[in-house]
């Protein structure tokens, strides 16, 4: 059975096929950028990317920019048939792809917010994010998957919000006013929830598919900009450029 991540490569290459480019001799980079370089100077300093938990890959296409956070982040140069024949087994290679993805989604129109906001845009992001909820899902109680600080933070203030992360520094530990839990407690955390607000990062990180289950999922970030745009996925980042 095909991987979620699988089926966007395969939407990508139909799509890459129409639009005659996928065996132009043209050249996609991708490379770390730095804390200030991706996010700014927000006030907060509790973001995974601060921590040097990961980076965001940035990929550029006909001038345009797509990101991707990963924690196996590095350099690499090739042509759209390169990319697309990449194993996407690691998340050097996932990151690589999906950055891409983003990047040339955004040349091509099909997608918006590729790029991280920076200084007081994730601050400003969380003061949208209940009203958007309210008025597009009603009342709700909300699994986080993800540690976004200002999120959760705002979140936590007008419903009830369980915060589901993978970092073994965050498990345990209460941050911005929430319980994080670790992944043992997922399938538990989606039955409690009505509503799934995912970063974007699981489709890089290759675990989206825990969460496409039968419950209303919006997801967050620019990560998944150029996915969300191929599969028609809510998302929801309104700071990002």
């Amino acid at each position: 059975m095909k991987t979620t991540l699988e089926t966007v490569r395969d939407k990508a290459l139909v799509l890459w096929g129409k639009e005659d480019i996928l065996n132009e001799s043209i050249t996609v980079s991708a490379g770390p950028l730095t804390v200030e370089e991706a996010i700014g100077t927000p006030e907060e300093n509790d973001f995974p990317i601060q921590q040097g938990k990961e980076k965001l890959m940035e990929a550029v296409f006909r001038g345009e920019r797509g990101q991707a956070f990963t924690d196996n982040y590095g350099n690499y140069t090739g042509t759209l048939s390169d990319v697309a024949a990449l194993t996407l087994d690691n998340n050097f290679n996932r990151a690589v792809f999906v950055a891409t993805l983003n990047a040339v989604s955004r040349s091509l129109g099909l997608a918006k917010g590729t790029v991280h906001c920076k200084d007081c845009g994730p601050k400003e992001c969380s003061e949208k994010i209940f009203d958007h909820i309210k008025e597009n899902y009603g009342k709700c109680r909300i699994t986080i998957i993800g540690f976004q600080p200002a999120l959760a933070e705002a979140l936590n203030k007008e419903t009830e919000v369980r915060l589901i992360d993978l970092d073994p520094d965050n498990i345990g530990e209460t941050k911005r006013g929430v319980l994080v839990e670790g992944g043992e407690a997922t399938a538990e955390a989606i039955d409690w929830c009505d509503l799934l607000l995912v970063t974007g990062t699981t489709l890089a990180n290759s675990t989206i598919d825990l969460f496409l289950t039968k419950k209303p999922v919006l997801f967050y970030g620019t990560t998944i900009s150029g996915g969300a745009a191929l599969m028609e996925w809510d998302r929801f980042c309104p700071q990002s450029s």
